[in-house]
């Protein structure tokens, strides 16, 4: 028998089950950001998140862009709610003169609060954060080559007050935080003027 799966129905399969769902943006309007995301941002300014055309899309032809400035900006899939699993994107930072950083969120509450990995390609390092009514407090990180330009690939796996982040295939550390303890919403970041393009942005629950 074949049934209709409803995004919400898929969001409560995953949470059950553990299965996980994979995002490429190309069947959203170019221009626009994606239907069910929230394209917003942490702190002041004014992101411009569109899915945009990129022959060197993973997953060819579209992307999700992130091509203006903000204190944080930020995008999150809208029918996701996951407690414990992962998240995982691949993602570009393409210029900026201040940041050239790409990341992923977790248990997002709202865009004051969640927790969020990136990857800087100018100072050469990822970092882990919490973030409590829009304040940014680092609890991890560790200095490794982030490219400019080229695709890379950053993953959470999170698991009560436990986090595992893997850039590029490889685990670079675990860190320990309770500031967020019940499920929320997945998505992106980026930071101040950094425009970094994402694909295949994957998640799945625990």
């Amino acid at each position: 028998m074949t049934a209709l799966i409803t995004t919400s129905l898929l969001a409560s399969l995953m949470t059950v089950t553990g299965l996980s769902e994979t995002v490429n943006f190309d069947n959203a309007e170019v221009g626009k950001a994606p239907p069910g995301w929230a394209a917003t941002k942490t702190g002041k300014g004014e992101p411009k998140w569109a899915t945009v055309a990129d022959d060197t899309a993973p997953s060819k032809p579209a992307v999700l862009k992130q091509s203006s400035e903000a204190d944080y900006p930020v995008a999150f899939k809208n029918d996701t709610n996951l407690k414990d699993g992962f998240v995982e994107v691949k993602f570009k930072p393409v210029s900026g003169k201040e940041d050239q950083a790409g990341g992923v969120v977790w248990r997002v509450k709202d865009a004051d609060n969640y927790y969020v990995a990136r990857a800087n390609a100018l100072e050469d390092n990822v970092r882990i954060y919490h973030f409590v009514k829009g304040i940014r407090t680092q609890f991890k990180g560790a200095n490794v080559p982030v490219a400019a330009d080229q695709w890379q690939t950053l993953r959470v796996n999170f698991s009560g007050s436990r986090f595992t982040v893997v850039f590029n295939g490889k685990e670079l550390f675990t860190a320990e935080d309770e500031t967020h303890k019940e499920a929320g919403k997945v998505g992106v970041w980026t930071k101040a003027d950094s425009v970094t393009l994402f694909d295949d942005f994957s998640y799945g629950a625990k």
